[in-house]
């Protein structure tokens, strides 16, 4: 199996990203990565939670849209 863009693998962790940010590069083993896209959806989504006046917080779901895809052409180094 391929450990490129496209494979079974990447696909499940785009998934995994597309509904909690940094998700899927946990399931890929990349914990830093991880935690930075969590951090940076909390705060895009609380940033324009605020200056919506909490109307329409899309903050979190253009950083989750990020990390899914991210997760999803990621290639694993020396592989």
């Amino acid at each position: 199996m391929s450990n490129g863009p496209g494979s079974a693998g990447n696909v499940i962790a785009a998934i995994c990203s597309l509904v909690v940010p940094g998700l899927g590069q946990l399931v890929q083993g990349r914990v830093l990565s991880a935690v930075l896209w969590f951090l940076a959806a909390c705060v895009a989504g609380g940033l324009t939670w605020l200056l919506t006046l909490s109307l329409f917080p899309f903050g979190w779901f253009v950083v989750s849209v990020l990390s899914c895809i991210s997760a999803a052409v990621y290639r694993r180094q020396g592989a």
